[in-house]
């Protein structure tokens, strides 16, 4: 068993990303979820940010993490540092302290400390339990919070800011964070051994995190200004992708030729296809399916009527705010 630290603020977006790596993903408690197992592809999660083997969970207190450890079986070895976490400084408790406590647990029982290059990393996970669940699909946290007593197993790479929407070459107003667009791409499946296609690619975000899972990645867009500079962002962080002038409409690919599709559609306000948003939102659905078994759909509104019409059964759906005036909706689509 493993316990998984979610970053951001909706743990069930977050969990169900991390469903694209780990198995049996469910929330304990606020930013904490368990797994069954876990997969290397844990690294390339955006709002997971370590997965650790779960070793032992008791009440959020660190006499009982104490007590805790002392009663686990511990099967390793060698140099050891303790890491606390008040995970969302949910419970006040004293990091310093926990670490101390537990750092000499281990000691009494043969570890050295080593807090620049450990052996092994135990992380004391303090969570208080005020999570409620808001639908049926939300699993509710321990009513009285939980600490968790695990082995760092993985860590997600952390280098989103370098992809940051105005410090590619070419930018446009309104392009999706790279944190926001891995967590998509990841839902959808992306990975190595898998085509993601995006019809709308725009300034080409989506795919260039796509292609940095390792899937082999295909982009269209209508307009011939966005494809010239979604080609000249890809080509600053992928060796290899495919863009071309397309409408997503009627897409110039086979039958089932991706493993998924992935766009952030038009929103209504900002579209210069206003009175024909509905058609091309629709049309563009329709392909999709035509091309691939999963999609995932981005919008400024729920399409949840046009993905069923085109075909989709809507597996989960999200509302993501980005501010005060803009509330991404995004559709798990199979």
């Amino acid at each position: 068993m493993y316990v998984l630290e979610l970053a951001g603020q909706d743990d069930r977006f977050a969990a169900r990303e991390a469903a694209s790596a780990a198995t049996d993903v469910s929330l304990r408690a606020p930013g904490l979820a368990t797994a069954r197992g876990i997969t290397d592809r844990v690294r390339t999660l955006a709002f997971t940010r370590r997965a650790s083997e779960l070793l032992a969970t008791c009440e959020p207190t660190v006499d009982s993490a104490s007590v805790t450890l002392d009663a686990a079986n511990v099967d390793r070895t060698g140099s050891v540092a303790v890491r606390a976490v008040d995970v969302r400084s949910t419970t006040g408790i004293d990091t310093e302290r926990a670490e101390r406590e537990l750092g000499q647990r281990l000691v009494e029982r043969g570890f050295t400390v080593d807090l620049d290059d450990p052996d092994h990393e135990l992380r004391a996970l303090f969570s208080a339990g005020h999570q409620q669940a808001t639908d049926a699909s939300e699993v509710a946290a321990d009513a009285d919070g939980v600490c968790a007593l695990a082995w760092l197993e993985s860590a997600s790479v952390r280098d989103y800011g370098e992809r940051a929407p105005m410090d590619r070459p070419f930018t446009q107003p309104g392009s999706m964070d790279p944190m926001e667009a891995r967590a998509i791409v990841n839902i959808a499946g992306a990975r190595a051994g898998r085509r993601v296609v995006d019809p709308m690619c725009g300034t080409g975000g989506i795919l260039i995190e796509a292609g940095l899972t390792g899937a082999d990645v295909v982009g269209t867009d209508a307009q011939e200004k966005m494809v010239r500079g979604a080609r000249e962002n890809l080509d600053a962080f992928l060796d290899d992708f495919a863009v071309a002038r397309a409408d997503a409409t009627a897409l110039p690919l086979r039958d089932d030729a991706a493993d998924a599709v992935v766009f952030d559609a038009p929103y209504g306000r900002q579209s210069k296809i206003e009175g024909e948003l509905d058609a091309v939102v629709s049309g563009a659905l329709t392909e999709a399916k035509r091309i691939a078994p999963r999609a995932v759909l981005v919008a400024d509104r729920s399409w949840e009527d046009a993905a069923e019409a085109a075909g989709w059964t809507v597996e989960d759906r999200f509302e993501r705010r980005v501010h005060r005036s803009l509330v991404r909706h995004i559709h798990v689509l199979v």
